[in-house]
């Protein structure tokens, strides 16, 4: 079985990609995809420490937003690591993260949170992507939460007032670069309505005219009935359903595994990329 959406600390993770891999290997998986947040920096590391029998798919959860403003994450998997158009938006979006996360520090700091962007870059790895899950580890560090979930129940979520958005493409520009780079795209927890508002079942026309490979329909944070709606969307579009952990180590209560994705539904995302690059041990 395959994990097919994980996180280490080369974005919002606690893992080491290393550390990744071997926790991967001790609980049994054939093989998982690195998917941090817009950037490719853990791949190789990741790669220098593969098991013996597993499999590693590269590949990126890259921040989209549709034209109404709601936020969207897509999965870029098998894709060309060289492709320039791909990484050249990936390297926009990681730029417009810090100058967005300065902004939402500021207005911490208007109402009486006393925290710098300092106390955030330090919570973050060498050439990592910053993201919010930084900043809830900084005021951890100041005592200004416990955790991050309360972090982001109180603070950080998509509707409180330090809520800032930061530059994304669209869902459907984003499909067409990971396509254009001979990957397959996959859409990530799209009805994890506790994280903010959620695109619709008729959304998918647009992503699918795109390119859409496949729909991550079993995720801790969809319900039984979301995960049957996303499946009469998958057989709808003809689109690969796939399970995944989105596993970030400490920083979420996600374990390692806990849904994946048969063989025979990786092998139908495998034969829609242009070519066959899993790296196996």
């Amino acid at each position: 079985m395959f994990d097919l959406h994980t996180h280490s600390n080369a974005s919002d993770g606690t893992d080491s990609p290393a550390e990744l891999i071997n926790k991967a290997h001790a609980v049994g998986l054939a093989g998982i995809a690195l998917t941090d947040h817009d950037t490719l920096h853990g791949w190789t590391e990741a790669m220098d420490h593969l098991r013996p029998g597993m499999s590693l798919i590269l590949g990126s959860e890259i921040s989209c937003q549709t034209t109404d403003g709601i936020s969207v994450h897509m999965l870029g998997l098998l894709f060309d690591a060289q492709n320039q158009p791909l990484l050249d938006t990936l390297a926009k979006t990681r730029e417009n993260r810090i100058g967005r996360m300065e902004r939402i520090v500021a207005r911490l700091n208007e109402a009486g949170y006393e925290i710098t962007m300092q106390d955030v870059l330090a919570q973050l790895s060498d050439d990592g992507t910053l993201g919010r899950p930084h900043l809830a580890d900084a005021l951890i560090a100041k005592k200004f939460v416990a955790s991050r979930e309360e972090a982001f129940e109180k603070l950080l979520h998509n509707d409180s007032k330090f809520y800032i958005p930061h530059y994304s493409p669209t869902p459907e520009e984003v499909i067409k670069l990971i396509k254009g780079a001979g990957g397959v795209a996959i859409i990530a927890h799209p009805f994890a309505s506790l994280r903010g508002r959620i695109i619709s079942t008729e959304s998918f026309a647009g992503m699918a005219e795109a390119g859409l490979d496949g729909v991550e329909v079993s995720h801790r944070d969809h319900t039984l009935e979301q995960r049957a709606l996303l499946s009469d969307v998958a057989k709808q579009y003809d689109i690969v359903q796939t399970g995944a952990s989105d596993y970030h180590g400490n920083g979420k209560l996600n374990l390692l595994g806990e849904f994946t994705t048969s063989q025979q539904d990786f092998e139908r995302l495998e034969a829609r990329a242009d070519q066959r690059r899993v790296v196996r041990a």
